[in-house]
C-alpha cells in the first residue's frame, strides 16, 4: 500500500454477511494507526443489489485499534460527518474491510451531532448474539468518538479535512 493507490472497501456485518462495497478509493496518507483514503462518485453497492454513486468528496479515516471509521463529506452546504462503530480495519489483497456494528455518529456542520441506529444495534445484537464484550467495545469506543469530535481531533479538525482535500486534488490532477 503506497499513496496514491486505489483501494475498495468492502463493509460484513458481525456474522461476516458482507453489508456494502464502494471502489476506487485512493489512499492519501499512511500512518502507523490509521489511514486516510479519499473517493468522489464512486460507486456503492448494498446487500439486496441496490446501488448507488457518491455525490461528493469524501475523505475517510481507517483506524488500526479503534473500534470506528469517520467519512468527511465535503458537501455543498457544508462539511458533514458520518462516522461508523466498527472493528478495526485490515487490508486483504486491494480491498479495505472492516465489520459495522451498526451505530453511527452524524454530525453537522454547525458542530451538532446526533447517535444513529440504536434500533439497528438492539436488533442485530440479539439476532447475531454479540459477545458482551462488544457491547463494552461499541460504548466505549462511541464516548471516545464523541470526545474526539468536542476536541476537535483527527477528522473533526478541519484543517486535516483541508489538507487531505489537496492531496487528494494533487493526485487526481496528476493521473
Amino acid at each position: 500500500m503506497k499513496v496514491g493507490d486505489k483501494y475498495n472497501i468492502h463493509c460484513y456485518k458481525h456474522n461476516g454477511e458482507a453489508y456494502q462495497a464502494s471502489d476506487d478509493t485512493i489512499i492519501l496518507d499512511i500512518q502507523d494507526d490509521f489511514i486516510v483514503c479519499g473517493n468522489y462518485m464512486v460507486d456503492v453497492t448494498e446487500p439486496e443489489g441496490h446501488s448507488y454513486k457518491t455525490k461528493e468528496l469524501a475523505i475517510i479515516f481507517f483506524y488500526k485499534h479503534n473500534w470506528f471509521n469517520c467519512i468527511a463529506q465535503l458537501k455543498s452546504h457544508g462539511l458533514f460527518y458520518y462516522c461508523n462503530i466498527a472493528s478495526p480495519y485490515l487490508v486483504d489483497e486491494k480491498v479495505i474491510k472492516y465489520i459495522d456494528y451498526d451505530l453511527d455518529l452524524r454530525v453537522y456542520p454547525d458542530g451538532g451531532y446526533k447517535i444513529l441506529d440504536h434500533n439497528e444495534y438492539n436488533y442485530h445484537k440479539k439476532k447475531m448474539k454479540y459477545p458482551e464484550v462488544i457491547d463494552k467495545i461499541v460504548n466505549k469506543e462511541m464516548a471516545k468518538l464523541i470526545q474526539m469530535k468536542k476536541n476537535k481531533e483527527g477528522p473533526f479538525d478541519k484543517n486535516n479535512i483541508i489538507k487531505y482535500k489537496n492531496i487528494y486534488e494533487n493526485i487526481i490532477k496528476n493521473k
